[in-house]
Parts: C-alpha cells; sequence; structure tokens
C-alpha cells in the first residue's frame, strides 16, 4: 500500500498470522482503527480474539496514527489521520461486534459507567449475550450505572442469566455490574477464577450461595466491596478453593461472621 512521498507500508506484506499478532497487542480501539487502512487488515481483524472496551478511553480519542514505514533505506514513523470513526461509544462496539460476526472471542472486557456515553441496557445485555454464544472463556465486566437505566430489559440486573451458565468462562471478574445481581441458577464448570467488586447481590448471601453452588472447579475467589451490612452470615462452600480474598472499606461493615468449608 502506498502512502505517498515514496513511502510503502511494510506492515501489511507480512504474513497474516504475524500481523494478528501484532493486532493482539493493540486496544481494540487501536486495532478497529487500523483495520480501516485496507480490506486485508479489515479481514484480520475480524479474527482478533481479545476484545476491550473502555468508554472512558474511547471518549479521549486520538486523531492519528503512527505507521512505521521505509523512507529513502530508512525506517520512520508515519503519521497518518484516521478516517471516520462513530461518535458514540456503544456505535463503536456494535461496530466492532458486528465485523467479527462469530468468530472465537478469547477475552472480553468491557467498562462503562455514568456519564461516560448515553447508556443503552438493551445494547450491553446483547453484546454479552454475542460473546458469550462465541465461547469467551476471560469475562470481565465494570458496569458502573444507576438503577434506572435497567428500564427495558426483563430484570433489574445488566447481567443475562445466560452468564451465570456458561461452559467456556475459566475467568470471570464482575465489578460494579448495576445495579445488581440476580442469580437464580449456576452452572460454570470450567471456572477457576471469580472476581467480584463493588456488587450487591439480590436476596444477599442467598445469590452468592446459589452462584458458589455452581462452581465445580472455582480456585481463586474475590469478594471485595460487597454490601456486606446487610449480611449476617456469609458461607462459602468450595471444595476446590485455593485462595480467599473478602473485604470491605470499612472494617465494622464486613459481615459478622464467614464460614468457609473446603
Amino acid at each position: 500500500m502506498d502512502l505517498g512521498g515514496g513511502s510503502r507500508d511494510l506492515i501489511s506484506g507480512l504474513p497474516d498470522p504475524l500481523i494478528s499478532h501484532i493486532l493482539s497487542f493493540l486496544t481494540t480501539k487501536e486495532a478497529a482503527s487500523m483495520s480501516v487502512l485496507s480490506s486485508k487488515w479489515r479481514y484480520l481483524f475480524a479474527f482478533v480474539t481479545n476484545l476491550d472496551f473502555d468508554a472512558s478511553v474511547y471518549l479521549t480519542p486520538r486523531e492519528e496514527i503512527k505507521i512505521p514505514v521505509r523512507i529513502d533505506g530508512i525506517m520512520e514513523m508515519i503519521t497518518q489521520r484516521k478516517s471516520s470513526v462513530p461518535t458514540s461509544f456503544m456505535d463503536f462496539v456494535d461496530r466492532v461486534l458486528a465485523l467479527q460476526d462469530n468468530s472465537p472471542v478469547h477475552k472480553f472486557s468491557l467498562k462503562i459507567r455514568d456519564g461516560d456515553d448515553p447508556v443503552d441496557p438493551i445494547r450491553i445485555f446483547r453484546w454479552i449475550l454475542n460473546v458469550l454464544e462465541r465461547g469467551v472463556a476471560d469475562l470481565k465486566l465494570g458496569l458502573d450505572l444507576e438503577r434506572d437505566l435497567t428500564q427495558g430489559i426483563e430484570s433489574d440486573s445488566l447481567l443475562p442469566s445466560e452468564i451465570f451458565l456458561s461452559e467456556t468462562l475459566v475467568r470471570l471478574k464482575l465489578s460494579g455490574c448495576g445495579p445488581n445481581i440476580d442469580v437464580e441458577e449456576a452452572c460454570l464448570p470450567k471456572l477457576k477464577t471469580l472476581c467480584i467488586e463493588g456488587v450487591h447481590f439480590e436476596k444477599h448471601g442467598v445469590g452468592l450461595d446459589k452462584l458458589l453452588s455452581g462452581c465445580h472447579e472455582l480456585e481463586d475467589l474475590v469478594l471485595d466491596d460487597i454490601s456486606w451490612f446487610i449480611w449476617d452470615f456469609a458461607s462459602v462452600s468450595v471444595p476446590t478453593l485455593k485462595r480467599l480474598k473478602f473485604s470491605w472499606q470499612e472494617l465494622d461493615k464486613n459481615p459478622k461472621s464467614v464460614v468457609g468449608h473446603s
């Protein structure tokens, strides 16, 4: 690809597996920006398996990207303005997921909070279902949102029930996930690591107990800044558990009793 001025694009001439490897080190936003350079890049981006979306980062976009080129035998970084991208963070996520279609995804991280961008809970719900259906193994959700944003979905939770019935999840981190988590049934046969931060459980300790009862291979458990102060009792019963961490910023709001069984 000729970039003008006697320069040429070196990366596009690399083998596809190497380009895919390079894309894996970029943020999703950067990789998506690179995909507009050519149809080849766009094709390879569709197979990127690690997706990381952060609304706060998206709202401070860089208008230019740097591309390595050789000019008169000397390697230099050429600054090129990016093509137009969606102005909405949610449109951007929709575009990326649509571009990837049903290709496998290994890791999916989503961070969004009130004030970052207008939020549509139905679309968030749909994104999570999308990556679950594509066999995601590492799922990280940081959803710091208000209760009224869940209007229009079946429950008060932004999390689909399928998240607790995944046969592929190995690592799961839930942070905020406002306004609450409602666990009716859980079966996570491959889950090894579970991290829950700043989350309110429906039915208090019962919801946590149901969740843990479905994690038969769990080894690492972190319970941080949960609504302990409304619990009289917390039970952790996971035979495979190797490491447990639980905390609250204010000591007097930690649970009055914690019982662990292994």
